[in-house]
C-alpha cells in the first residue's frame, strides 16, 4: 500500500467538485480553492465551520489573492489568507523547538504557549501531537545531546556536567541514566562493563539477531551472514561486555521472531533507544504509523514539524538500529518507490507487501 495521494487543484476542477467539497468540508481542499459569498461579500476556506451559503450566492476563486482582487474580505473564523491550521501548527512548534534547544534551562510551558500564541493546554497538546513528546520530554532529549557531546570534548565529567547546561551535579546524575543510559563515567569509557545479552536465531527474512540491555531491546538486526551480523553487532558496542543469551533470553528471541512474522501481534517488550532529540522525534513518529500503511520521508519531516529535514528524516531512518519495533520499512519515497534500508530493500519489499495483506485481511474482517 502506498502512502495516501494528495489532491490538487485539478481534483476539483469543476465548480460542482469544489462545492461538494464545501459542503463535505473535505480539508484536502483547503491548498485547492476558497470560496466567495456574494451577499456577504466574505470568502472562506473550503472547511469552514461558519453556516454554508446558498449554492446560488457562492462563488470559487484559486486562492486568497484572487478573492480579494475580485473585492471580497477574509472570514474571521477560518482565516483563510493565512497558512493552514496545520502548517501554522506546525511552524510554531518548530519555533518552540529552536526554542528549546537555545535555552540553557527549559522554557515555562506559558513562555512556549504566549510565544505559540495558544494557551498552555493548547499547546502542550499541539506540541505533543507534532512532535510525539510532550515540550519537557524534547528538553531532556536536547539536554541529553548536549551532555553526550560535552562528555566527548570536555576532560572531566563536571566540566562536561556545566557545558550541558545543568546547574548542579546532583541534577544531571540524577537523570543520567535516562538521558545516556548508563552512568556518566561508563558513557564516557565507551560503555566499558556494560552488559549486553545477545542471541542469533532465524526467520523468513534471514538472519536475526537481537540483544538487550538492561532497559530493554537495544538491537534488531537482519541480514543472510549470521557472521556478519555479529561483526557488526560487536563493532557498535566494542567496550561492552557481550554475554551471550540463555534460555530465559530464547522466550525474547521468539517473541521478536514472532513479531517478524506477523507484525500484527505487536511487540510488547521494552526498547532501549537511545539518540539524538531530532531522531528521537523520528524515531517515536515511525511508531506510530499504522500496520499497512506507508508513509513518504516529506510526509514524516511534515508529522515532526520540519517539513524542510527531509534528508535529515532520511538520515534517521537509516540510522536506526532497532527493526521493524521501530518501523522505518514504512516509509518510501514520494513517487511510492521504495528506497534504501538498513537490512535490503527486498526484506523493506516483503514487510510491506505482507504487512499490506495484514491489514486488507483485518479490513475484510470487519466488512
Amino acid at each position: 500500500m502506498n502512502e495516501t495521494s494528495t489532491h490538487s487543484f485539478d481534483t476539483f476542477d469543476s465548480d460542482e467538485a469544489k462545492w461538494a467539497a464545501v459542503v463535505a468540508r473535505d480539508a484536502a481542499a483547503d491548498d485547492a480553492f476558497v470560496y466567495a459569498v456574494r451577499t456577504t461579500g466574505i470568502y472562506c476556506r473550503p472547511t469552514c465551520p461558519s453556516r454554508r451559503p446558498r449554492r446560488e450566492n457562492a462563488e470559487f476563486h484559486a486562492d486568497a489573492a484572487t478573492a480579494e482582487r475580485a473585492g471580497y474580505r477574509p472570514c474571521q473564523r477560518c482565516r483563510p489568507q493565512e497558512l493552514p491550521l496545520a502548517q501554522r501548527h506546525a511552524q510554531s512548534v518548530a519555533r518552540a523547538c529552536r526554542l528549546i534547544e537555545a535555552s540553557d534551562e527549559l522554557p515555562t510551558l506559558d513562555i512556549l504557549a504566549q510565544d505559540a500564541g495558544l494557551s498552555r493546554f493548547h499547546f502542550h497538546r499541539v506540541f505533543k501531537s507534532v512532535t510525539g513528546l510532550t515540550p519537557k520530554a524534547y528538553a531532556v532529549a536536547c539536554r541529553a545531546e548536549r551532555a553526550r557531546q560535552a562528555l566527548a570534548q570536555r576532560e572531566t565529567v563536571t566540566e562536561a556536567i556545566y557545558e550541558a547546561g545543568f546547574n548542579s551535579s546532583g541534577r544531571f546524575y540524577a537523570g543520567s541514566n535516562l538521558m545516556l543510559g548508563m552512568t556518566p563515567k561508563r558513557y564516557r569509557s565507551g560503555g566499558k562493563g556494560m552488559e549486553i545479552h545477545f542471541a542469533l536465531g532465524e526467520s523468513s527474512l534471514g538472519n536475526i539477531l537481537v540483544a538487550t540491555s538492561e532497559k530493554g531491546i537495544c538491537a534488531i538486526s537482519l541480514g543472510s551472514d549470521p557472521e556478519q551480523l555479529l561483526q557488526e553487532f560487536q563493532g557498535r558496542f566494542a567496550n561492552a561486555n557481550l554475554v551471550p543469551g540463555g534460555k530465559d533470553f530464547d522466550a525474547w528471541v521468539a517473541q521478536v521472531v514472532g513479531f517478524v512474522e506477523a507484525p500484527g501481534i505487536g511487540l510488547s517488550l521494552p526498547l532501549d533507544i537511545r539518540g539524538t532529540a531530532f531522531q528521537q522525534r523520528v524515531w517515536q513518529a515511525l511508531t506510530e504509523i499504522p500496520v499497512g500503511t506507508t508513509i513518504s520521508y516529506a510526509e514524516l519531516a511534515q508529522r515532526i514539524g520540519s517539513p524542510k529535514s527531509v534528508r535529515a528524516v532520511a538520515r534517521a531512518c537509516a540510522s536506526n538500529t532497532i527493526a521493524l519495533a521501530i518501523p522505518c520499512h514504512r516509509v518510501v519515497r514520494s513517487d511510492g518507490a521504495l528506497s534504501g534500508y538498513r537490512w535490503g530493500v527486498e526484506r523493506k519489499r516483503t514487510l510491506l507487501e505482507r504487512e499490506a495483506a495484514l491489514a486488507d485481511a483485518a479490513m475484510l474482517q470487519h466488512e
